[in-house]
């Protein structure tokens, strides 16, 4: 049972370092692959300095679910473990408390949740826990599911939350404490930063929502 770690990154430099690190050393990832999804900052130089296995530099900015879609092509290993590259406070036994469910057989899939990390991520999650990006999900889970829509962006949690319900696919929440990640006003300033929110809102809302939203197939969504 091997496992990669797919990180898609969008001027992420000074984050995605100890993501990587992160997972290096929880022992239990086997390739760590960082997408550069159209960066303009030092993200794919500072993930190849901290020992990402394969570093893809997309020319353009695709989207989240474009970016992940290309590094799960680029993969060899039988699960995909999921993480942002803005994630603070992750530590190597975050990554270890998301796999071991699937080592001891106890689930087929996990859903990772901040917990005492900031009042704002901690309150997000809490509303909405499907729409976490930390996850370890079966490599065919995301060739099928998720694969043949990708263009929903950060609908893409959505689609798949939706995917392994259909399927009957058995997800653990697992509560990471201590862990939270740079908000978009953080990283852009305030009026960037809210106008990327909003257009995360619409993706998501669209996947949720959209005409045909519950129905398979990227072009029925």
């Amino acid at each position: 049972m091997k496992f990669t770690a797919l990180i898609p990154a969008l001027n992420e430099g000074k984050t995605v370092g100890a993501v990587v690190k992160s997972c290096l050393e929880s022992g239990l990832i086997d390739e760590v692959i960082v997408i550069s999804d159209g960066s303009t900052d030092s993200t794919a130089e500072v993930a190849r300095e901290s020992g990402a296995h394969k570093v893809i530099e997309l020319p353009q900015n695709k989207g989240k679910d474009y970016a992940l879609n290309a590094g799960a092509l680029a993969s060899q290993s039988d699960y995909l473990v999921l993480l942002d590259a803005d994630l603070m406070g992750l530590k190597p036994e975050h990554i270890r408390q998301l796999i071991q469910p699937i080592l001891k057989g106890e689930a087929e899939a996990t859903l990772g949740l901040f917990k005492k990390g900031s009042l704002p991520t901690d309150l997000a999650q809490a509303v909405t826990p499907f729409l976490s990006g930390q996850r370890v999900l079966p490599r065919w889970a995301w060739e099928e599911g998720v694969a043949p829509q990708v263009g929903v962006g950060f609908g893409l949690e959505v689609v798949l939350e939706r995917f392994l319900k259909s399927k009957g696919i058995k997800v653990e929440k697992v509560y990471l404490p201590g862990l939270s990640h740079r908000m978009k006003e953080q990283k852009m300033g305030f009026g960037k930063g809210f106008l990327s929110r909003m257009k995360m809102y619409f993706q998501i809302f669209k996947a949720l929502f959209g005409k045909g939203a519950k129905t398979e197939g990227r072009d029925k969504i």
